[in-house]
């Protein structure tokens, strides 16, 4: 039966050794600071052959060691440099090899973004405290509306996803463009504009679209001269703002929001029967509790996750021991060489204080006998180095993942190379590549069995 590293620690009399200590300290940490957020500037990184980053996250008074493996340095887009101010994301631990306190990190961004979103919460929370996101206040979007306006650029893939889509779902509604900028310093300005006068030409509904961007390219959708024009509007209004994942304060304002402009589209376009709209019902229903069953069961997951210790923390220690050892074998060498030099000079010097024609044979004799002695020992060295560096990559060969290839499992990859965990990360259509224990192979997904296959009532 395992005991609790942690239930003998109030006992006079046990004595641990110093990799029982780390050990149990690592633990604790891990355990208590799973998963937090830091804000810092990065100084002293540094960039080994191995991939992964090593750095100092520092304030005015402190400062803390961060690890940064490869695996998810490959995901972080914005180059990292000394003096850049970052938010990390990661768990406390202990390299147990040195007793160094560090941060585990996973992701890292630009302080900036986390100053914008700072911004979004406090705008959110103050239009939802004056009821502007209030259910009672939506008003409910036309069945069969005749005359739809849209708010957007006039140019770009948004306005001709939009007219494609009435165009095969409902020909006869009239569309209307009211041009505006959405991205740049006059753009509230005008997006309020075009709202304002939309809501004055009776249309039966509205539509507010924009493409996807970062958060700074939407940010004119969460600005609040926008976010109370869109609520002042007494026509229906649909926010198609931005990427399915992408949510702006015009969303929560807006009567309905749409995850993209063409589903926005297809909100407004007449449907064919009774029995479609009932099947719409159903959908959602069905995706509702889809979500719930899905949002618990992913809750029961990452509990499971937290108390499962997952082998990749062994391979990091490993990791970071291997380099910990190259830059100390690099050390040990060069100061060993130095030391021959010395020694080498100083023989030298003894050779030029004495008489040429008394010692001179001597001297060259004793000179080559050390001449040969210096590259046996140093060969001697070099090779148990080369064993002992042998022995932790057979080490970490025996934990890697590519043992666990080779008895069948695979790993899938997308164009970028990084690796699919869930099915909500691929697409229909999309070519990964699959990773085996011998060669790859290129495979195409035909199904993700995430979104319900329909079929159009109207062909």
């Amino acid at each position: 039966m395992n005991k609790d590293p942690f239930q003998c620690l109030n006992l006079d009399r046990e004595v641990l050794s110093v990799s029982q200590l780390n050990g149990r300290a690592r633990l604790l940490l891990e355990d208590v600071f799973s998963s937090i957020w830091v804000q810092g500037e990065i100084s002293n990184l540094a960039k080994p052959a191995s991939g992964h980053l090593y750095f100092t996250l520092k304030d005015s008074q402190a400062q803390v060691r961060c690890a940064l493996f490869r695996q998810n340095a490959a995901r972080i887009r914005q180059v990292l440099r000394d003096g850049l101010a970052v938010r990390v994301r990661g768990k406390v631990s202990l390299f147990e090899g040195r007793g160094d306190y560090q941060l585990i990190l996973d992701s890292v961004e630009p302080a900036g973004d986390g100053a914008l979103r700072l911004a979004f919460e406090a705008l959110k929370e103050k239009l939802d405290a004056e009821g502007l996101f209030a259910a009672e206040r939506k008003q409910p979007l036309p069945a069969h509306p005749q005359r739809i306006g849209i708010i957007s650029s006039p140019t770009g893939a948004v306005i001709r996803d939009i007219i494609s889509v009435f165009r095969r779902r409902a020909p006869q509604v009239q569309l209307t463009l009211i041009p505006t900028a959405v991205q740049g310093r006059e753009s509230v300005t005008q997006i309020v504009r075009a709202l304002q006068l939309a809501d004055k030409r009776g249309f039966d509904a509205l539509i507010l679209a924009r493409g996807g961007g970062s958060l700074e390219d939407l940010w004119s959708f969460n600005e609040e001269r926008v976010a109370r024009a869109v609520a002042a509007c007494r026509t229906p209004i649909v926010s198609a703002v931005g990427h399915e994942t992408d949510v702006s304060i015009s969303d929560f304002v807006a009567d309905m929001r749409a995850p993209t402009p063409s589903a926005a589209a297809e909100l407004l376009a007449p449907d064919a029967s009774e029995l479609r709209q009932r099947l719409h019902t159903l959908h959602r229903r069905l995706l509702l509790r889809m979500q719930e069953r899905l949002r618990r069961d992913r809750l029961q997951l990452e509990n499971l996750t937290r108390r499962l210790r997952h082998p990749s923390e062994r391979l990091r220690q490993n990791a970071q021991r291997i380099d910990d050892l190259d830059q100390r074998l690099r050390r040990a060498f060069e100061r060993q060489l130095s030391q021959r030099r010395e020694r080498l000079l100083h023989l030298q010097t003894r050779l030029a204080g004495q008489h040429p024609q008394r010692s001179l044979g001597m001297l060259r004799q004793r000179l080559d006998s050390l001449a040969e002695r210096l590259p046996r020992i140093m060969s001697e060295s070099l090779k148990q180095r080369r064993l002992q560096l042998q022995h932790q990559i057979h080490s970490l060969h025996t934990v890697s993942p590519l043992a666990t290839l080779s008895r069948g499992y695979a790993i899938l990859l997308d164009e970028r190379g990084q690796p699919i965990h869930r099915a909500a990360q691929t697409h229909l259509g999309q070519r990964l590549r699959a990773r085996l224990g011998e060669g790859e192979l290129e495979v195409r997904v035909e199904d993700n069995h995430l979104a319900p296959v329909t079929l159009s009532l109207l062909d």
